[in-house]
């Protein structure tokens, strides 16, 4: 019954709750839009500069994501490689090993960070072997063969069929010497990577720096980042079994994990300003309503009605707008957040080059999800009704003739 009256009362002053209606609708469709624009792009971020270098997740010795000393090694990468590519979720591991090195040409010399991939594999977990800006990448039959990043290749002054020399510490604590020869260069877009890094085969690396049949880590790869952290659990048992451990994309890449923390934090705040400023809106504009209706209430009150199903009234009919408008604003906000998932956002050439930087690509699509849809509307929905005590406790202390007689 007070369900119905609440209704009713609601479309008694039709401009009123339409213009309420319209500020929620409004308010819940940025909501659905904003976050999912904001999922998509957290969500680009994270696949696309996984994608480049680290995988989606990675095998590793205890103590080797704080320390990459090349010491700590799995002895028989091979054939842990095969055993995860069987779990539920993992389409491709492969083993790499990495150092720091010295890398010259002639008088020219620049630190950076070798790693030994498996040609043959790479392409599966990485597409670092796709970005090239000149030459080609590693072939499994290539011995002395070297890939350099764009600007590292730029500061030695070496080309595609350059050789460049190597010199390091081994595994053994030897030096690592070595002389290789220049095949490709690739451009991934990210300074930090294209400046320091360098790949060679996985064969030629352990020959090089004393690691027979051994990696650093074992880099996997899934459909998506999601499966992968999925599978995470029986990866963790099966490195457990081993003396190792199971690195997720936040310990990959805590500058990302931090970078999206701290705007997810602001983000937050924003959100939170926005339905607290809708909600005092919808509120006072209730609480009008109380006090142009305090006679009414007087006389209910007059022939018997308790004040508490009165305040539970207008509670519901308070509850109803919120859940009516958040419904319209969900529906608009997701047809607006569907569309856009098709066509995606252009940055422009000059922003999109910018964007590259934090590994976002030049186009952004947003992300509709359960959390994106429903998150806002309901923390809207739920700070209404919250709110909705005030009206609340003014109707439980009517008195009858006092509301009766009250202008």
């Amino acid at each position: 019954m007070l369900l119905s009256l609440a209704w009713r009362n609601l479309w008694r002053q039709r401009t009123r709750t339409v213009l309420s209606l319209v500020s929620i609708a409004f308010t819940c469709m940025l909501l659905v839009f904003m976050l999912s624009m904001q999922l998509g792009s957290y969500r680009a971020m994270k696949t696309n500069t996984l994608n480049v270098l680290d995988g989606f997740a990675q095998v590793q010795p205890e103590g080797y994501a704080d320390d990459p000393d090349m010491t700590r090694f799995i002895p028989d990468a091979q054939a842990l490689a095969a055993r995860l590519e069987r779990v539920d979720g993992i389409s491709a591991a492969t083993p790499r090993a990495s150092a720091f090195v010295i890398l010259a040409n002639g008088e020219t010399s620049y630190g950076a960070a070798v790693i030994g991939v498996d040609p043959a594999r790479e392409g599966k977990v990485t597409r670092l072997p796709s970005m090239l800006s000149a030459g080609r990448y590693l072939a499994p039959a290539d011995a002395d063969a070297v890939v350099l990043g764009d600007v590292l290749a730029r500061n030695l002054g070496v080309a595609p069929g350059d050789r460049v020399t190597l010199l390091g510490s081994a595994a053994d604590r030897t030096v690592a010497a070595d002389s290789l020869r220049v095949v490709g260069l690739f451009h991934s877009g990210i300074v930090q990577i294209d400046r320091q890094f360098a790949q060679m085969p996985l064969a030629r690396f352990r020959d090089t720096f004393a690691m027979p049949g051994g990696a650093n880590v074992i880099a996997l790869s899934g459909p998506t980042l999601a499966r992968v952290n999925r599978a995470l659990p029986e990866v963790r048992a099966i490195a457990r079994a081993k003396g190792l451990v199971a690195a997720d994309w936040t310990v990959l890449q805590p500058a990302l994990r931090d970078a999206i923390t701290l705007d997810a934090s602001t983000s937050s705040a924003f959100y939170a300003s926005l339905v607290v400023v809708v909600v005092f809106i919808i509120l006072n504009t209730l609480y009008m309503s109380v006090l142009e209706r305090t006679r009414e209430f007087g006389v209910l009150l007059a022939v018997g009605m308790r004040p508490a199903p009165i305040g539970r009234m207008m509670w519901i009919e308070l509850i109803l707008m919120a859940a009516l408008g958040s419904a319209i604003g969900i529906l608009l906000g997701s047809a607006v957040t569907l569309f856009l998932e098709g066509y995606g956002i252009p940055l422009g050439r000059n922003l999109g080059g910018l964007m590259a930087e934090f590994g976002l690509p030049s186009r952004l699509y947003p992300h509709l999800s359960p959390i994106s849809a429903l998150a806002g509307p309901l923390v809207l929905i739920a700070a209404v009704s919250i709110g909705g005590v005030v009206p609340y406790l003014r109707i439980l202390r009517l008195e009858p003739i006092a509301a009766m007689g009250a202008a």
